[in-house]
Formats: C-alpha cells, structure tokens, sequence
C-alpha cells in the first residue's frame, strides 16, 4: 500500500535535514581541521617564547607556556638574541615599519597617479604606456636585482632609506586595480567637474581619491604586508645594523653548525615580528573586505 503523501513529503523533509546537517558538520569539521593547522606552530612559537633556552635546547617541545616569558620578551626587545647577538626587536620593529609604511603609500601614490592619467587623460601612447606598465609583472625585484643593485651602488644610495624603498614602491597591479575602478566612474563626474571649472588636480582630489577610499585601505593592507616582508632586498643592500629589518634579523640570529642557538628569544622575536602586520589587518579588516567585495561605489 502506497504511504500518503503527507507521510512522504515529512520523511523527505528529514532526510534533506540530515543531509544539511551532516554537510554542515563536515564543512565545519574541514575548517576548524585548517585552522588547527596554520594556527598549530604559531601557538608552538609562542610557547617557545615563553620557556629557557635549555628547555628547548633539550629537545624538549611543550605545549604549555611557561615561567619566562618576560625575561625572553625583554631580552628579545632591549639586547637582541641569537649567536651574534643581533640588533635589539625594537629598533628592527621600527626599521620594519617604517619601510613597510614607505612601500605602501609609494605604491599606492604612485599607482593612483599613474592610473590616473592613463583613464583621465588622452595622449599618444596612452596605452602603449600602461601595458609597458603591465608587462612589468613579469619582472619582480628578484628577476632585476643584479641591475637594481649595480644602479644604486652607482648612485651611492647603499644603507640609505631611499635605496631600500624606491626600487620597490612601482606597482604594476596596484596600477591595473586603479585602473579598472577609474573606468567604473561615471562620465557624467567628470563632465560636472568640468562644468564647475574643476581642474585635473581638484578632480582627483575631490572626486576620485573619496570614491577609492575603500581600494586605498585593501591596497595599503597587501602592500604593507608586502613591504613587512621583504628579505632579499634588503639583505642585500643594507649592511649598517642599525638599518636592519626583523625579517632580515631573524635569519642571522639562528645559528650555523653546532653553534648553540637561543631558541627561546629567537621565538620571542618571531611573535613579536608577528604583531604589525596582525595589528594592521585587524584594525583595517572592514575596510579591507569592503574594497575586495564591493562594486558599487
């Protein structure tokens, strides 16, 4: 005897419940299982920062913090640690942020500039200039170190803050990404600019520079976490300590051979190096998200 259709449709309804369900806890079971993953050495990291160097040395990998906490983050901040006894956190944090906030707002300057003229402006060559611009993707700092070297070395600009940011403050895809929202600007803007006797410059700063406001911020977090880093660079072309990157100084505290490494301050340095660039996308996670997700402005 065939089961009424009421009776039909409920179980249906309960066998598209537990699918949902079992779909929800597999989704849920795969994220937490990747973030378990990721967060695992950091949270291995921090405890290290927080034991003796002995203990470690050891071979010994707690789980949980311990007792000295205060005395590696101090030692890690004021004297610096490893082997040679590198520069302290706090002057390599500084230098970090400094070139870091450098790079952002040189590329993010330069790249509005330049995607500026190429949407707003009609000259011969317009857009012979920005696929030159473009084709630039294909050689990153790595590719033209050799002559980005020799150039600053020729220049004298070697230990200098100018030497460290101007080869990498040009942005082919901060460009591209400019770019492409200038064109989703009406036409009708710029013909009001026109009609109010507004020039080149008070268009941009008026108009266009408010409406990518929430690009500027989605850029300036990938950028600043660019800068922060960078390690070939400036390895390369900056010798003075006093000049030296967390990045940078964290590789010359780990020992090589059978030297004896102070693992306990090399991890405090490490977490500490981790806090910039958390502390930027963290405050800046709203306007982050609103400058990769909305096309409306």
């Amino acid at each position: 005897m065939e089961a009424p259709p009421l009776i039909r449709d409920d179980a249906l309804l309960r066998a598209t419940r537990r699918r949902r369900l079992v779909s929800r806890v597999v989704a849920h079971a795969a994220l937490i299982l990747g973030v378990l993953i990721v967060a695992f050495p950091i949270w291995m990291t921090l405890v290290g920062s927080t034991h003796d160097s002995g203990t470690i040395g050891r071979g010994e990998v707690p789980l949980l913090p311990g007792t000295h906490a205060v005395e590696n983050y101090a030692t890690a901040w004021g004297k610096g640690g490893g082997v040679m006894r590198t520069t302290p956190a706090s002057l390599m944090l500084w230098n970090s942020l400094l070139m870091a906030v450098l790079i952002a707002v040189g590329k993010i300057a330069i790249s509005i500039l330049s995607a500026y003229a190429v949407v707003f402006f009609r000259f011969p060559g317009r857009m012979a200039a920005f696929w030159a611009i473009f084709i630039t993707l294909m050689l990153p700092v790595e590719v033209r170190i050799i002559p980005t070297f020799q150039v600053i070395v020729d220049l004298n600009l070697g230990n200098t803050w100018a030497g460290l940011v101007i080869p990498l403050i040009a942005s082919a895809t901060a460009t591209l990404l400019f770019r492409q929202f200038f064109l989703t600007i009406p036409d009708e803007f710029v013909e009001a600019a026109k009609i109010d006797g507004a020039g080149p410059l008070r268009f941009l700063k008026d108009v266009v520079l408010p409406l990518s406001l929430t690009n500027i911020a989605a850029l300036f977090v990938i950028l600043f976490i660019y800068g922060w880093n960078q390690y070939l660079w400036p390895l390369l072309i900056i010798n003075d300590r006093s000049m030296e990157t967390i990045v940078v100084g964290l590789s010359k505290m780990i020992g090589r051979g059978d030297s004896q490494n102070d693992w306990n301050t090399i991890m405090a340095t490490a977490v500490l190096a981790l806090l910039p660039p958390v502390l930027v996308v963290a405050l800046m996670q709203r306007w982050f998200v609103r400058g990769l997700t909305e096309t409306e402005k």
